[in-house]
């Protein structure tokens, strides 16, 4: 039978979806914390991903970069032709009325593949905090404000079609801050035993503190006392005149 007119002009666009939906549906890389030696790769707002180098390898040079952030509840159903800036994935909403955010684009020159040997390569997520409720910012990276988990995955736009996707991480929960009522006033771990040991010792250094000082004191006014010498007594010396004792003449008959 004669083929209809239009198959072969449907043919190559068929191909085409084809090619697009296995490039969506590689997800080989799973974006990670990042392992970086330099500490504070989650705390209680912000966590560290390692940057997703080598993961597009089959998209176009000046594709755009996305970075998503999700809560677990709205990764099943997550729609990629939604796209970032909107009210559906602006950071102001999330997560009460936004389940998912779009932040840090980025062209894929910025993921240069393979990695500079000894380049720290990573991507802190939650850094800005300028933007945080700035509504005309709907991609701002602000801090996120509980301890999640959180889900995230990178998206390939070429303008606004997407032409890839990474894998979704595993969930992602953040430190929580110690409410001031759970800190014990009275140290950090220490038993009553330990605290009553270290109160009695204090009080006995204080006592024999005090008698050293006191038996210095003491030492140092008895060395002065002795130093002192009395005032000496006036001693009185009589002079006495010699008596001249002259030759009395023969007693006269």
């Amino acid at each position: 039978r004669p083929r209809h007119p239009g198959t072969r002009t449907m043919l190559p666009l068929l191909l085409l979806l084809l090619a697009t939906a296995h490039s969506l549906a590689d997800k080989r890389y799973v974006p990670t914390l990042a392992t970086s030696p330099l500490g504070g790769l989650k705390t209680t707002s912000t966590f560290v991903l390692e940057q997703p180098r080598c993961a597009f390898t089959k998209v176009q040079s000046d594709a755009v970069i996305w970075l998503v952030v999700a809560i677990p509840e709205a990764v099943a159903n997550f729609s990629n032709s939604v796209g970032p800036g909107t009210p559906e994935r602006a950071f102001q909403g999330f997560p009460a009325r936004t389940h998912a955010y779009m932040t840090l684009n980025t062209t894929l020159r910025n993921y240069p593949c393979p990695k500079p040997p000894g380049e720290i390569t990573v991507l802190r997520v939650g850094s800005e905090t300028s933007c945080a409720t700035d509504e005309t910012r709907p991609t701002c990276n602000g801090p996120l404000l509980g301890p999640g988990p959180y889900r995230v995955k990178f998206l390939a736009l070429n303008g606004s079609k997407p032409v890839a996707e990474t894998a979704w991480s595993k969930p992602i929960t953040l430190k929580t801050a110690l409410p001031p009522s759970s800190i014990s006033a009275t140290g950090s771990g220490r038993s009553t035993g330990m605290i009553a040991l270290t109160s009695i010792l204090s009080i006995l250094f204080a006592v024999l503190l005090a008698g050293l000082v006191a038996m210095l004191f003491f030492w140092g006014s008895h060395a002065r006392g002795s130093s002192t010498f009395s005032k000496p007594e006036v001693v009185t010396v009589r002079r006495y005149n010699t008596h001249h004792v002259y030759d009395q003449p023969a007693a006269r008959l």
